[in-house]
């Protein structure tokens, strides 16, 4: 934990709002939530204040690998993993933290942690601009579990996402789903893959839509096409996405109808 992680613990065991620990302590409030949110760090004489006040050590609250209040440091807590019910390798679940003292938009610069959060933070938790982790948040968000703008993963959410299972404006994976969808399985309103469920567009293997167009089955609600559309069909193509297509999504028409037809 960090120091602003275990202060804000202390304080709340001791039912202590924080500005009762800012009068405590002769300071304002906003600079108990600043040493809080490890954005500043108090100085030495309000640490040891600190100490007496919630009987703790200085290596305690300043050392993040420390989780014993008297100071001394607890073994990292180990978590078999078995195959066949037996070990295989033993994990460390308490990961060593690391944070920038310099901070970008009011968060550290990096962090690497259990539960990071920073401009590029690293966890099992990561929240972040750029996060990595078992379970990640961010702008560009990449995990088992991933949500962000752009995100990668296992199980991925967000405006572009691409994982084995992706949910997105434009998702790409083995299953996905979403406004625009690649994938061996996806349902969209415009899909592309090996199995394509279109509202609008189907084009795959297996196509099923308003147009579909497949190589071994196409069943489509106004036009179905096994194999390529013939030439003369190729204007009847575009004059029903033309008009049964919603106007906002008229961009992605102009955007797919060349790679349709070259």
């Amino acid at each position: 934990m960090t120091f602003g992680e275990k202060l804000s613990q202390l304080r709340k065991e001791n039912h202590y709002t924080q500005e009762q620990l800012a009068e405590l302590l002769q300071v304002s409030r906003q600079s108990i939530s600043k040493w809080e949110s490890d954005i500043a760090y108090p100085e030495t004489d309000r640490l040891i204040k600190i100490g007496k006040l919630f009987s703790c050590s200085m290596d305690y609250l300043l050392n993040d690998n420390i989780t014993d209040r008297d100071g001394t440091v607890q073994p990292a807590a180990q978590q078999p993993v078995q195959t066949f019910g037996y070990p295989l390798i033993t994990l460390r679940t308490n990961l060593p933290e690391k944070k920038s003292e310099k901070t970008v938009f009011g968060m550290p610069l990096y962090h690497i942690g259990r539960n990071a959060h920073g401009f590029f933070a690293l966890g099992l938790k990561a929240k972040g601009v750029f996060s990595l982790g078992l379970f990640s948040r961010g702008i560009f968000s990449f995990g088992v579990l991933s949500l962000g703008l752009f995100s990668g993963g296992c199980f991925a959410i967000g405006g572009i996402a691409f994982g084995s299972f992706a949910l997105g404006l434009w998702a790409l994976g083995a299953v996905c789903a979403g406004l625009i969808t690649t994938g061996a399985l996806c349902v969209g309103c415009f899909s592309f893959g090996a199995v394509a469920i279109g509202k609008y567009l189907a084009v795959g293997d297996a196509a099923r839509g308003m147009i579909a167009l497949g190589q071994s089955e196409a069943v489509g609600s106004l036009y179905q096409c096994i194999g390529s559309p013939p030439p003369e069909d190729i204007q009847l193509v575009k004059g029903l996405l033309d008009t049964h297509v919603p106007g906002v999504f008229s961009f992605i028409v102009r955007l797919v109808w060349p790679l349709l037809f070259r």
